[in-house]
């Protein structure tokens, strides 16, 4: 056992007692998280504005803060990217974690020197709790890799300004950077396929333990070890890779075809962090839902996604959620975002601890006809009949096809690349039609009342789903593709890339 892998289950132990004092006393954990930030910005601009001197308790906060998306509140972070102090959180942000909006363009979302030590912290717990909690320190002395974006920073007003990936690499801790892989060289390289064979060339003889990224574009960097090493399974490559962290997705569409590429079953722990800030993570290996962090700097707020779109709808505290309900996520955080609508909609499947899964975005639905299908329900599905019918899914998305081109009633349209398409694909969809109606009522009204005809599947070929990020410059990183969509942007580009 080396001294990393020594040090590490006591450290790991204390970590565990501090996480235990919020993880038992979330509510009184989130009262004070509320408090310090009203404390904290009520000389900025914003809180002069919304006057949180007057504000006492929640009810007041939520007289004064109304619910806003980046759009927005945009007034307020133009400023801060213009340079100005003290407007969202004091003083300026420390960084810009520039992301990419659908209807905002590029957006800037700042981090502070408050928020910037709650991310790494997070994703430092994470495992450490995994350790804890099975004693497994294997990894802790082997490599490790993050697929992640570039470390490279711009300057935005003379604030650093990158994608969040690569803003955390700065903040690696100085004990796991001789065992951080790939090299900064090779994690500046900004062509994204061009950076995964470099990847490939550095780690594919390296005693790689731990591997990092969103799912598919993990699946990119195996099918590459796969092709360079012969056809050898990604174990057969790195013996002792034991621990997979991912995030960004729902991993379960991807896990059959990566558990293929890998040639076993590896212990995995999924995170739920955001430019925004480090929401939650999973906490144990014997379920599924992840640890709201209910002491890292953040005051959560849930809108039931029934009303979000209404004058006045319902905000509630972590106090008053309850189970199996999908809630809009709704942040105010240490670095100046309040009553921030993140675009995420999650459900809570337990209570002390609170914990949560991410059932999909807000604007990502279809409801062209009153359905109001969710990711959550299209994702069930489909793994659903793929399990029964042994199919695995390389990538999937749909949209409703309102009007179809050859004539009859409408119905939704599924774009999905398989690793081997289904023997029988009529009797693949009527299972997946089904499954879906079985999963949403109002879905299964309108195939009972003919609205709608059962769902059509489309073929996409091998890589089309790769080919199409590639046209949108959104190969890589943290980029990953919508589930689903109410509108047929997507689905029209899809359709050339389609089998034959």
């Amino acid at each position: 056992m080396g001294l990393k892998s020594a040090l590490s289950k006591p450290f790991a132990a204390w970590v565990n007692r501090q996480v235990l004092r919020w993880k038992n006393n979330p509510i009184l954990a989130q009262d004070k998280v509320f408090r310090a930030l009203l404390a904290k910005a009520k000389s900025t601009a914003f809180g002069q504005d919304h006057g949180f001197e007057t504000i006492h308790n929640y009810s007041d906060f939520k007289k004064k803060i109304p619910i806003r998306d980046y759009e927005q509140l945009r007034p307020y972070i133009d400023r801060v990217v213009a340079g100005e102090s003290n407007v969202l959180w004091p003083g300026k942000p420390l960084y810009f974690a520039k992301t990419s909006g659908t209807t905002s363009g590029v957006k800037y979302i700042p981090i502070s020197k408050e928020s910037m030590p709650e991310h790494i912290k997070a994703a430092r717990n994470s495992l450490l709790g995994y350790i804890h909690e099975t004693g497994d320190t294997s990894f802790v002395n082997g490599k490790m890799i993050f697929l992640q974006g570039s470390p490279v920073l711009e300057k935005k007003s003379g604030i650093d300004t990158g994608r969040l990936s690569g803003i955390v690499a700065h903040h690696v801790p100085a004990y796991l950077q001789k065992n951080r892989l790939p090299s900064y060289h090779t994690n500046c390289i900004d062509d994204w396929e061009t950076k995964v064979d470099a990847i490939v060339t550095e780690t594919i003889h390296q005693d790689l333990r731990l591997i990092s990224g969103i799912p598919p574009w993990v699946q990119m960097y195996f099918d590459k070890l796969t092709q360079v090493s012969g056809g050898k399974k990604v174990k057969d490559i790195f013996k002792n890779f034991s621990l997979f962290v991912y995030g960004g997705v729902n991993f379960e569409p991807y896990r059959a075809k990566l558990e293929e590429a890998i040639g076993k079953k590896v212990a995995s722990i999924e995170t739920y962090a955001a430019s925004e800030g480090f929401i939650a993570y999973q906490d144990s290996q014997t379920d599924k839902g992840l640890l709201l962090l209910a002491d890292a700097g953040i005051f959560f707020e849930f809108i039931p996604v029934s009303e979000y779109f209404n004058e006045n709808p319902t905000r509630l505290s972590l106090a008053d959620v309850t189970l199996d309900t999908n809630y809009a996520l709704i942040l105010n955080t240490s670095a100046g975002l309040w009553g921030y609508s993140i675009g995420d909609t999650v459900k809570f499947i337990s209570k002390y601890p609170f914990k949560i899964v991410v059932t999909g975005r807000i604007k990502h639905f279809i409801s062209a006809f009153g359905e109001h299908v969710i990711a959550e329900e299209v994702e069930a599905a489909l793994l659903e009949v793929a399990a029964k019918q042994a199919v695995q899914i390389t990538e999937f998305t749909v949209a409703p096809q309102v009007i179809p081109p050859e004539g009859g009633l409408p119905y939704h349209e599924w774009f999905i690349e398989f690793v081997q398409p289904p023997k029988e694909l009529a009797a693949f969809a009527a299972a997946l039609d089904k499954a879906m109606q079985q999963k949403n009522g109002y879905y299964h009204d309108l195939i009972a009342g003919k609205i709608l005809q059962p769902l059509h599947i489309r073929l996409v070929q091998k890589n089309g789903f790769i080919e199409y990020m590639r046209t949108q410059g959104k190969l890589g990183g943290q980029n990953k593709v919508p589930r689903l969509a109410n509108d047929r942007a997507l689905a029209d580009d899809l359709n050339n890339y389609l089998k034959n």
